[in-house]
């Protein structure tokens, strides 16, 4: 029975070290319209999480190098706060389930599965998660995305912790990606200051923002327009 295919922009990590049952779940998914990516055990996992953003988790308990339980409490803390996650797994007893749940599961299904359903839960998890989003409260450019419900700020997944104010900047750049900002501007639109202070402020946040965002990056995402003020973009300094 073929699939309803959804968003082709639909991506989803898969967490499984038996290898049949992965590939006949990448297969499927792929039918079904979403983009999957394969991991055997729980640290590569992690590793390819914090460098990829994802709609949807599927996660087996039973891995090596670090369990499910475990790979679900380092994603809730360190990672994803929100992307929804299914467990799989053949540990079916509801020990097991509560386990899965309270560890930051999101649903949990046991093997054998059917196919149909579980193609089903996940598009009502991501129904779920984007109804709970709505687009114009999440800003999203370069690996870079600001929640702004929650005032978090992360990049590549990662955790940004931000004061209010680099916060505001954060969002006013987001808001405005590719557009070359001048100093007046951003002192009116973040600062509320319709003059010149004759301060460097602008400049001094922007370098706290910089050391933030883009340290340890070899991507680099707010540059310099020299004469003028600052862009956020992917690529090199305008006098580059």
């Amino acid at each position: 029975m073929p699939f309803l295919p959804i968003n082709q922009d639909m991506k989803v990590l898969l967490i499984e070290d038996e290898k049949n049952i992965a590939s006949f779940i990448e297969r499927s998914l792929a039918s079904a319209g979403y983009e999957a990516c394969v991991a055997y055990d729980g640290e590569t996992g992690l590793d390819i999480l914090s460098g990829q953003d994802f709609d949807v988790i599927i996660l087996d308990i039973i891995l090596p190098r670090k369990n499910g339980w475990e790979v679900c409490q380092h994603i809730r803390q360190q990672y994803r706060k929100d992307t929804p996650i299914l467990m799989l797994s053949a540990l079916n007893h509801t020990n097991h389930v509560v386990k899965g749940l309270e560890a930051g599961a999101d649903d949990y299904m046991a093997k054998p599965f059917k196919l149909n359903e579980l193609i089903a839960r996940l598009h009502a998890l991501v129904r779920r998660y984007r109804r709970q989003m709505p687009a114009n409260r999440l800003l999203q450019y370069g690996g870079l995305e600001v929640n702004l419900e929650s005032k978090e700020a992360f990049r590549e997944g990662r955790p940004i912790k931000l004061t209010i104010r680099e916060f505001k900047l954060l969002e006013f750049f987001m808001r405005n990606p590719g557009k070359a900002l001048s100093r007046f501007e951003l002192l009116e639109k973040v600062w509320g200051l319709d003059f010149d202070t004759g301060t460097n402020v602008v400049d001094v946040y922007v370098n706290y923002l910089r050391n933030k965002i883009d340290k340890g990056y070899t991507t680099k995402l707010i540059h310099t327009v020299y004469g003028m003020g600052y862009i956020l973009k992917e690529g090199h300094d305008s006098a580059e």
